[in-house]
Parts: structure tokens; C-alpha cells; sequence
């Protein structure tokens, strides 16, 4: 007699209690499938991971603390054995391709029923991706306009470019992050270049309109 096979184990992550605990009773409806743990935050989900190996993770993405594609990555890139599935309420474009390009094997709305999200997570254990349709049309949509400004800025072009909307001049923000004004030089042309702007006044002015910045 073949022995069972081993349970997927699945960490749900959502910082909302009510939905933590709608997910622990769905996962007990199937044989196949085990609640390794809940996490009510992006570190709280990191930890987890560490201490428990779960197979799959569900993961919301929109948290308080640190947001799902961010969380995601950081799973990804410290146990790329562990699967993540984006679950959302959320639908935005920008959203869909945060949490893909962090690792993400799937995207689905928190409206699945019990049955694809099941299929889902089997899928994710077996390295096969799900997307619900609205992702996959976001995609599309995305995929056929120009892509957003500053898609591309490294975190450090960021956080001059932060430090550039609140007015500080290159003496200045070199002196904040403990780097020469030429390295700073370098990184506001490199800013201009990648937001298609010709000065540090187009550059604050896009950076406020497109919310690059918090």
C-alpha cells in the first residue's frame, strides 16, 4: 500500500485577523493541504519562514508594516524553495507587476472560491503558476502602454530623489548619506536620465505627480 503523500504546508500572512483565521478553516477542508502558521505581518512572515519551511505562502499585499511584493522578495531570495501566492483585494497594474517581478507564482483576489484557491496552491507546490483573469488582463493592459517613470531608479536614486523633493541641495544630501557631492552628482544625472526630465525641478515635479516618493 502506496503511503499518503506529505500535506501542503501553507503560512498565511494578512493583517487582518478575521481573514487569517476564514484561511486556517478553508486549508482544513482538504486532506491535501496544512496550516504551518500565520503571520500578521511582513516580518513576522520572514521570521516564519526561517523557523518553519513552509511549502507555499499566502501572502497579502497590502500591509501596514512592510507591503507583499516587498515581503515576497525577501522570501524568495532566502528560501527560494518556498512558493508565494499574492492574495488581494487589490487589482492595480503597478500591484500585479510588483508582486510577479518580486517572485510571485501566482496573484488571486480574496473573492476565490475554496476549490481554485486549493488548485492554486497544488499548482505553487508543483512550480505552476495561477493568475485570477483580472491579473492576467492587467498584465495585458500594462504590457501595451508605456511603462510608469521611474520604474527603473535603484534604491539609492530613490532616496536622493527623496531628499531632492524636500529641497536639499547635492552639499547637502552628499552630507546626509555620508558620500561625496561628485557621487551625488552622478546620481541626479542618472535620475534626470531615467525620468526623461531636463532639470532637478521637472525631476521634483514628476517625482510628486507620479508618487515616486513617500
Amino acid at each position: 500500500m502506496m503511503p499518503p503523500s506529505p500535506r501542503v504546508r501553507v503560512l498565511v500572512v494578512d493583517d487582518h485577523a478575521m481573514v487569517r483565521r476564514g484561511l486556517a478553516t478553508f486549508l482544513k477542508a482538504f486532506e491535501d493541504l496544512e496550516l504551518a502558521g500565520e503571520a500578521a505581518s511582513g516580518q513576522a512572515a520572514l521570521e516564519l519562514c526561517v523557523q518553519l519551511q513552509p511549502d507555499v505562502v499566502l501572502m497579502d499585499m497590502v500591509m501596514p508594516d512592510m507591503d507583499g511584493p516587498a515581503v515576497t522578495r525577501l522570501i524568495r531570495s532566502q528560501s527560494p524553495s518556498i512558493q508565494v501566492i499574492a492574495l488581494t483585494s487589490f487589482m492595480e497594474e503597478i500591484l500585479v507587476q510588483s508582486a510577479l517581478h518580486a517572485g510571485a507564482i501566482g496573484y488571486l483576489l480574496k473573492d476565490v472560491s475554496a476549490d481554485e484557491l486549493a488548485q492554486a496552491i497544488r499548482a505553487a507546490h508543483a512550480g505552476r503558476a495561477t493568475l485570477a483573469p483580472e491579473a492576467a488582463q492587467a498584465l495585458v493592459q500594462a504590457a501595451s502602454q508605456p511603462p510608469p517613470p521611474g520604474l527603473d531608479l535603484t534604491e539609492r536614486e530613490r532616496a536622493v530623489l527623496t531628499l531632492m523633493v524636500e529641497g536639499l541641495n547635492n552639499t547637502q544630501i552628499a552630507a546626509k548619506l555620508t558620500v561625496s557631492p561628485s557621487t551625488i552628482k552622478s546620481h541626479v544625472s542618472n535620475i534626470l536620465s531615467k525620468l526623461g526630465v531636463a532639470s532637478r525641478t521637472e525631476a521634483v515635479t514628476l517625482a510628486l505627480r507620479s508618487r515616486l516618493v513617500d
